[in-house]
């Protein structure tokens, strides 16, 4: 595979990024994924930034390759772990859910590489104005925290790709080499990879969680809770009653309430299958085993040379 903006900018073998997800991305699933080729990341989420610190210090063991950490910007405690990612000297930092201005000119100043995730081509421009390396495009399909505009992958790709020249990072519904090979065709330089890499060995999920992920068919997840913050979720007790309450026209403090605080623990990491949040995306239903995460990174890229080939040999229009 020739060397591509997102290799190069990253300093990595494989353009593969591994979602920085909370309650499954802590420093063995990252430091596995940065060992096979690609980049690991933390999910700062649902870190404390004393448990934040402990993960950044035992991946900078594991791995001598490039890692990176997840921070949403809704983090109440997101300068404590800034502080934490320069002084441990984290190399790349993705941000999200907050306005990329905030602390790109910080990071950069500091020679760390920063990207941040979008999921409309309003705010590419703005992550490009605002000076970032690159942007992450994450489509409808994706798990967890989502867009409002509900825009799969297949239209957001080249819309954000039309409006900025930057490296441009997919997500949102690839979990295999000819996945990636697509949204390489539709504009992206490289790939972020979540649901895949939560159902792996490394992955700190819970193993109820796990199950639940190769189990998923595909209509089993849906994007809920849209008047507070979209998240897509597996369907279960939880998800319907919150999913009704919505319908039934529950107001915001009523959806507040019932949410609770705790409840994305309660479900990928404690596994409570019926009352926590299982947050996966539609690809879900796709994986059917739990594997090494350097496996999972072999196998993508095996698939996209196959897929490639295959392309390479269709006849011209």
């Amino acid at each position: 595979m020739q060397m591509n903006s997102i290799q190069k900018l990253f300093g990595i073998q494989y353009p593969i990024v591994q979602g920085g997800m909370i309650w499954c991305s802590g420093w063995k699933l990252a430091s596995a994924v940065s060992n096979a080729g690609g980049l690991g990341l933390i999910g700062a989420g649902s870190m404390y930034p004393d448990v934040f610190r402990e993960h950044v210090k035992k991946c900078k063991e594991a791995t001598q390759k490039p890692f990176g950490v997840n921070i949403p910007l809704i983090y109440p405690q997101t300068e404590d772990l800034i502080d934490i990612i320069l002084k441990e000297k984290v190399p790349v930092v993705f941000t999200s859910a907050g306005s990329p201005k905030k602390y790109t000119g910080l990071l950069k100043e500091n020679g760390i590489k920063v990207a941040h995730v979008i999921a409309n081509s309003k705010f590419a421009v703005k992550c490009e104005e605002a000076g970032v390396d690159a942007i992450v495009a994450e489509g409808f399909e994706a798990g967890g925290h989502n867009g409002y505009e509900e825009t799969t992958s297949m239209a957001l790709i080249p819309a954000v790709r039309r409006e900025t020249d930057i490296p441009l990072i997919a997500a949102g519904g690839i979990a295999t080499g000819r996945g990636m090979l697509a949204a390489m065709a539709l504009g992206a330089d490289g790939v972020q990879i979540g649901s895949r890499f939560a159902a792996t060995k490394e992955s700190s999920a819970h193993d109820n969680f796990k199950q639940a992920i190769v189990q998923a068919k595909e209509g089993d997840t849906m994007l809920s809770i849209k008047k507070l913050i979209p998240v897509r979720l597996i369907k279960n007790t939880f998800q319907q009653e919150i999913s009704e309450m919505e319908f039934n026209g529950a107001s915001n403090e009523e959806l507040v309430e019932k949410l609770g605080k705790g409840r994305a623990k309660l479900g990928m990491f404690e596994g409570d299958s019926e009352e926590g949040e299982f947050e996966i995306g539609q690809i879900s239903s796709i994986i059917d085993s739990i594997q090494p995460a350097g496996k999972v990174v072999e196998k993508i890229i095996t698939e996209y040379k196959e897929a490639l080939n295959d392309i390479q040999s269709f006849k011209s229009l």
